[in-house]
């Protein structure tokens, strides 16, 4: 009988692979398609959706993404990797809520191409979702403060890919190239990120949703700068296979003795 941390193991290793499958894709039609990468995300998942079995792959993502949702708020509350308390261990938390909060945006977009026939429009989901903010009281605000996040976010992947830190949390199983793929695809990460967070203050400073920006529209705005684009492009698919990579060999956080509440395993 499996038990409930080998349950856990292998849900965060689905969430591992719908993150490469998706990178992967994203790098793929940033390399060979423009006009599919000016759609943004929705380009991503309708390539997918075109894919031989293309549903079905949509619902795993849907799945795994949900997962490594999961994974990353757990890491949030209950500090199941062991970064701790001090002002740097919480900054890593409250980075993992924000991919958690990302990660489950991405989830609703595979979820809306997997039950219908048209998905969503290039990018519009992330300036609805932006839209339906800034109507809020002290919305700008709140939105200028996300912004600021992905900052700091495109900074922590930029200083990953620089240190290698990420490998410490990686079997030593795992091929050399690991490194390689890691520092390639956080350095493409951070340019990406930087491009949202960006979007985000300029559309709190003007309240206007119209310029955010989601994972593929930020790809797409780099479509102009030639060397630069080709680059980030390669890292997000070497990012992918770095995902696969982690789905196999990434050390994960075993459940407690309960069963609940996952506790780390160095």
């Amino acid at each position: 009988m499996v038990d409930k941390s080998e349950k856990f193991r292998w849900l965060v290793r689905v969430g591992y692979f719908s993150r490469a499958v998706l990178y992967f894709v994203l790098g793929l039609i940033a390399l060979t398609s423009a006009g599919r990468i000016s759609e943004g995300t929705d380009g991503v998942f309708r390539a997918i959706e075109e894919f031989p079995a293309g549903t079905v792959i949509l619902w795993v993502l849907v799945v795994g993404l949900v997962a490594y949702a999961l994974f990353r708020f757990c890491s949030t509350f209950f500090d199941i990797e062991n970064n701790g308390s001090d002002k740097h261990g919480i900054a890593k938390r409250i980075g993992h809520a924000g991919s958690a909060i990302g990660h489950l945006a991405l989830a609703y977009s595979a979820f809306k191409f997997a039950t219908t026939s048209s998905g969503g429009g290039s990018g519009g989901g992330a300036q609805e979702a932006a839209a339906g903010v800034i109507s809020m009281p002290l919305g700008p605000i709140l939105l200028g403060i996300v912004g600021l996040g992905f900052f700091g976010a495109a900074f922590s992947q930029a200083k990953k890919a620089y240190t290698g830190s990420f490998m410490h949390r990686i079997s030593g199983q795992a091929p050399d190239m690991t490194r390689y793929l890691g520092g390639a695809g956080f350095s493409a990460r951070a340019v990406v990120y930087a491009i949202v967070g960006i979007s985000l203050v300029k559309s709190a400073w003007f309240s206007s949703s119209s310029d955010v920006k989601s994972l593929g529209s930020a790809v797409a705005s780099l479509s102009g700068s030639g060397i630069w684009f080709t680059l980030v492009a390669i890292g997000l698919l070497l990012f992918g296979i770095f995902s696969l990579v982690l789905s196999r060999y990434r050390i994960i956080p075993d459940l407690d003795a309960s069963g609940n509440i996952p506790a780390f395993r160095a």
